[in-house]
């Protein structure tokens, strides 16, 4: 079992002793998610995997809480914003937009990439590091940007 795995699991029980309902509920569906990742692979998620799970579920939730908050439903809004903090308790800290700069420049010059076409390169490269840690869209759109100007 990875080491994450273990924590959120040790959350989860933490969480039902101390019978606060709401974050039962949202652990319970993170471990839900990452189990049917598991059976659907058929394989024990490492650490790297887990927080690939965690965030799609963080994207997810995002893209949820916009479009409630868009249609006015505050109740579940709200909802929506204690599921995205209970499952960024669990992410490795976010880098600042320096750190990603650095990477994004690093990466160019690793892989040699002078245009679009090297795009795809870049972002190999650079999703192994930054995955879980820096929004990979807001990244890609860094990496277009450097390689376009």
């Amino acid at each position: 079992m990875s080491d994450l795995k273990a924590t959120i699991a040790l959350a989860t029980k933490n969480a039902m002793r101390g019978r606060e309902r709401e974050r039962v509920s949202a652990l319970r569906l993170v471990n839900a998610e990452i189990k049917q990742v598991e059976i659907d692979g058929r394989k024990t998620l490492g650490d790297d995997d887990v927080i690939a799970v965690l965030t799609r579920m963080l994207r997810q939730r995002r893209d949820s809480l916009g479009q409630y908050e868009k249609a006015g439903r505050e109740d579940l809004a709200a909802v929506e914003r204690f599921e995205i903090d209970v499952i960024e308790e669990f992410l490795p800290e976010a880098l600042s937009q320096a750190e990603i700069d650095e990477a994004v420049r690093d990466a160019i010059g690793a892989v040699g990439a002078s245009s679009m076409k090297d795009m795809g390169k870049v972002m190999g490269a650079l999703k192994g590091k930054l995955a879980g840690r820096a929004d990979m869209g807001v990244v890609s759109g860094m990496v277009r940007t450097a390689l376009s100007g």
